[in-house]
């Protein structure tokens, strides 16, 4: 029987300790991207989607991410073609984050897959996991907007500014408030 690493249960989904060597390792290496990429305010798109392709799981043409960005590891972030996140943006990426086609993000928006156990026996194990998070093709998220563990939003699907997305939203749909409710 093998035992699976931290790493290994983190992408899984499973109940992990964040401070594992293996995965801060990982994180030390994305830190230094991160200094690099945020570094860029006057680079091209064309010299910034090179270093996206450094980092991530894909990006696809015309990616644009505009710096200051933040996320926890990079390789288990998917961009579709023509994705544009504007400033402050962060990506909590314990497991797979998936951005389709032409979706707009507005800045200060927080994309967060990282959860924690409801009992605190184990969260004073240290113990967290994550859920994964799917944002559809042709999305508009306003600023500041917060997109929790395991929230897919459909296609076409429009998320207002501060919103707090804690459910599935489905494509064309519009979600806002705190908890977001579709219109």
């Amino acid at each position: 029987m093998t035992t699976k690493t931290q790493k290994q249960r983190m992408l899984a989904g499973e109940l992990y300790v964040a401070d594992d060597p293996e995965i801060a390792a990982d994180n030390r290496r994305i830190s230094e991207w991160m200094d690099r990429y945020n570094a860029t305010n006057t680079l091209s798109q064309p010299e910034r989607q090179a270093l996206l392709e450094e980092a991530f799981a894909s990006v696809g043409a015309g990616c644009n991410i505009r710096p200051p960005f933040t996320c926890d590891y990079g390789y288990n972030i998917r961009l579709g073609r023509g994705v544009f996140l504007n400033f402050n943006c962060c990506i909590l990426d314990v497991v797979a984050v998936s951005i389709g086609d032409l979706t707009q993000i507005g800045p200060g928006v927080q994309i967060l897959t990282a959860d924690h156990p409801r009992d605190p026996a184990e969260r004073r194990q240290m113990l967290e996991f994550g859920r994964p998070i799917t944002i559809g093709a042709n999305v508009w998220i306003g600023g500041g907007a917060l997109i929790l563990p395991g929230v897919t939003i459909g296609d076409d699907a429009i998320i207002g500014a501060g919103s707090v997305v804690t459910r599935d939203v489905p494509p064309g749909g519009t979600a806002v408030g705190n908890p977001a409710r579709l219109r």
